[in-house]
């Protein structure tokens, strides 16, 4: 059997799974938060779209009440980690709430095309629409301010999430020590 080598440029390989919840994320209204106060220009939403290789691409998902979700392009997913473990509210509303300079540097869209390897696409959800930007890891020195600030704020958000993930599998609770 042949080995077919993708192109970085190519697309990513997706199953509709994977389509569906991300189309989803991005259309979730501000009406879905009625705890806050939400103004027309303010961010209550980031979906990033980040290759993480030739041939895996993870959704991160986050909204001002704190949940974050990751859907991989294979169509798995983790999900409700921000019921259990605060750490991932608070990264996640972090990002959120400091994301909303980035609007200034992101162009209104209503079209979600995926990423090609090495761009990362960040969308920012107002109640004014959906907001695209791009931005590039490995030049992020290169990169305004505002785009580095989220990026490293994601990036608090994915470790979070990875030591849920990580206490999820040991049945650990949040402290890290099980119950005795």
């Amino acid at each position: 059997m042949a080995v077919v080598r993708r192109s970085p440029l190519d697309p990513y390989p997706v199953t509709s799974k994977y389509l569906s919840t991300r189309n989803s994320a991005l259309h979730i209204p501000a009406s879905q938060f009625p705890k806050f106060k939400i103004k027309p220009e303010d961010v209550y939403g980031v979906v990033i779209d980040a290759p993480m290789g030739i041939n895996a691409l993870v959704t991160m998902v986050c909204f001002i009440n704190g949940a974050a979700n990751l859907y991989f392009n294979n169509g798995s997913e983790y999900t409700g980690a921000s019921t259990r473990y605060k750490a991932v509210v608070q990264a996640a509303r972090n990002l959120v709430v400091n994301a909303a300079p980035l609007r200034n540097l992101a162009k209104h869209t209503s079209i979600f095309p995926l990423p090609t390897y090495g761009t990362y696409f960040v969308y920012l959800l107002t109640k004014r629409g959906c907001f695209r930007t791009e931005l590039h890891p490995s030049a992020l020195r290169e990169e305004e301010k505002e785009k580095r600030v989220v990026y490293y704020m994601s990036q608090q958000v994915m470790s979070a999430l990875r030591m849920a993930q990580l206490r999820d599998a040991e049945g650990l609770p949040e402290g890290g020590k099980k119950d005795e």
